[in-house]
């Protein structure tokens, strides 16, 4: 296989990147069915209503942060992803019982968001840093790139669906099939060739462990920078469900097909984005500053837009822009970040994403019901240019960026950093100490 896919060359991780391939299709399928459950048929177009949903759903993983990252590293990551997924599909499954059974309310569909937002907190470390687990690290950032093209795949194809069936047998169904859905992974992580597993000893758990993935953090610029800029983002910037949402029932008057297809046209972008970045070994600050500040000038541009038609052709760039970002910053993570801290840095990595939700949706949500939909964009907007400056500011501290005259010409200076050399070495195979 060409450089592109060659992590699919492990027995392993095709199996797990085929279950977590159709799972993701009905998780997204989920997603539209609860965001237009709620929008349309549970409340008179509150916004509002939505971000606490998302703020609910995404919460969890910022307060159990301690326990998600240390069980992540100190737990065995498959049976512990047995467990969550299996414990997400029962959740899938209850809250498509009460919808189809007609006696669903607003306050159900805030305990399924909390619930499930439990699972994911645990599951979501775990998730990402079994992909060190099923490949070696020379593959890792490869790796890490396909699954984000796995999940973006679905992200295209399950709203699109999910547009189709709300019409047709309404969001009951939707939920049903997710839940039908997690049966793919559950049986992928079963028949996984354990023995081929790229593990390690598990780090033996003393006092200050659940504290040792923070004075890590704190020790290393780069990950403190990277953290800002996506609590930057997550907070207000990669709210979508309200952005895509808001814009297609209020200003551009769409159904539930439209909502799809312009969630969809977004995940084209995104998917875009995930190939592209396959082909990455080295993702750096240089990457991750350049998306931030594309995603922010596509959103504006995005709030502009007169036609849903044009809306959907610049959310392909914003998901473009959002992509590269995510994907590069887990790469970079991942790759200069020792094995036996990997389970709490990814966690820290999740609650900040996901941890910013709870303050940003409901405020983002609040910005469309008073000002409307897009001037919630230009927040998101905002957020993406403020996390490209971050980015600026980690070069010019840590980097010595510098921009002088050659000759006539305007040329830029950046010095290398030590955990650029280490990403260097881990993704060529050896030892670093």
């Amino acid at each position: 296989m060409n450089g592109m896919f060659h992590s699919l060359r492990s027995y392993n991780y095709r199996l797990w990147a085929a279950g977590a391939l159709v799972s993701n299709v009905g998780t997204w399928m989920q997603r539209i069915g609860q965001d237009w459950l709620v929008l349309t048929v549970l409340t008179q177009h509150n916004a509002t209503a939505v971000g606490m949903v998302m703020a609910l759903q995404f919460g969890p993983p910022l307060l159990l942060l301690p326990l998600s990252g240390l069980a992540a590293d100190h737990l065995d990551r498959r049976k512990l992803l047995l467990f969550t997924q299996g414990a997400a599909g029962l959740l899938a499954l209850g809250l498509g019982l009460v919808t189809i059974t007609g006696v669903v309310q607003l306050w159900q569909v805030y305990g399924f968001a909390l619930l499930l937002g439990c699972v994911t907190a645990f599951d979501a470390p775990a998730r990402q840093a079994f992909v060190s687990d099923l490949v070696s690290d020379d593959g890792l950032a490869n790796a890490v790139a396909l699954n984000s093209a796995s999940f973006n795949a679905a992200r295209m194809l399950g709203p699109a669906v999910a547009g189709v069936l709300i019409a047709a047998v309404g969001e009951a169904w939707l939920f049903l099939i997710n839940a039908g859905s997690y049966a793919a992974v559950l049986v992928s992580l079963w028949f996984l060739r354990v023995h081929e597993l790229h593990t390690e000893a598990r780090p033996v758990r003393t006092r200050g462990s659940v504290l040792a993935g923070f004075r890590y953090v704190w020790q290393r610029p780069d990950l403190i920078a990277v953290l800002v800029m996506l609590l930057l983002l997550g907070t207000f910037g990669f709210n979508f469900a309200i952005f895509i949402s808001t814009m297609s029932v209020t200003v551009f008057h769409g159904d539930a097909s439209q909502y799809g297809l312009l969630t969809s046209a977004m995940a084209a972008g995104t998917m875009t984005g995930a190939l592209l970045s396959a082909r990455r070994q080295f993702p750096g600050m240089v990457l991750m500053g350049a998306a931030a500040a594309a995603f922010g000038v596509t959103l504006a541009l995005a709030a502009a837009m007169p036609s849903p038609l044009l809306f959907a052709a610049v959310l392909f760039f914003v998901g473009l822009a959002a992509l590269t970002f995510m994907t590069a910053s887990n790469s970079m993570m991942q790759l200069t970040t020792e094995r036996a801290m990997r389970g709490r840095v990814l966690a820290l990595r999740i609650a900040v994403v996901m941890g910013g939700t709870p303050i940003g949706a409901p405020l983002v949500g609040w910005v469309v019901d008073r000002f409307g939909a897009r001037w919630a964009l230009g927040v998101g907007a905002l957020a993406g240019l403020a996390a490209a400056a971050v980015a600026v500011v980690y070069l010019v501290r840590h980097r010595h960026l510098r921009l002088f005259r050659d000759g006539g010409r305007l040329r830029l200076v950046i010095h290398p950093e030590r955990t650029d050399m280490v990403a260097v070495r881990v993704a060529a195979g050896e030892r670093v100490t």
